[in-house]
């Protein structure tokens, strides 16, 4: 009787052992941010972003807002700050200050077979709870489209490509601080 006890004593530790292991792990998590984003949610909870005015000396029309929009979507979508007209923690505000076609790669006739639209916007970031992160600066994409092709048949897929590229930017440069 001994011998069984001292085995079932085996088999009931080693069976203990593998519950506490299983209850061990399973307690245990890793957690990783695929967004990108650098923030302290316990000091920054707000995000105010102004409309981007369309100065430059060409002008699309649907541009300012498209901009704007693209860019409060993404803080929407890859932060957890709420979104305040005025005063937040973070603001970005600026204009739309270059939107240009420039004639490139002149062929042999003097004509160009490629055209660059290039988009310029001046941006202003304030950081209310930590200064030494706000910035002015400039922003500027562009993409380029064979000149057979008429500019209104390829602006609205440009612009939203180069807006992409310049959202992209100006989340890393605020939030993301790669």
């Amino acid at each position: 009787m001994n011998l069984l006890n001292r085995t079932w004593l085996k088999k009931l530790n080693g069976t203990l052992f593998l519950i506490g292991i299983m209850l061990l792990l399973s307690s245990c998590s890793i957690s990783y941010k695929f967004n990108g984003s650098n923030i302290d949610y316990t000091k920054i909870k707000t995000i105010s972003i102004s409309d981007f005015p369309n100065n430059a000396e060409l002008v699309y029309p649907p541009l300012s807002q498209e901009f704007s929009e693209a860019l409060r979507d993404a803080y929407s979508k890859q932060t957890r700050l709420q979104a305040v007209k005025k005063g937040g923690d973070l603001h970005l505000e600026g204009e739309i200050v270059g939107y240009q076609l420039t004639p490139m790669a002149i062929t042999a006739d003097s004509y160009a077979s490629k055209t660059k639209i290039t988009l310029t916007l001046k941006v202003r970031f304030t950081n209310n709870k930590n200064s030494e992160d706000d910035f002015d600066k400039s922003y500027t994409a562009f993409q380029s489209f064979d000149s057979t092709l008429m500019l209104n048949d390829v602006q609205d897929q440009l612009i939203k490509q180069m807006i992409s590229d310049i959202v992209d930017n100006i989340y890393n440069d605020t939030v993301a601080k790669w």
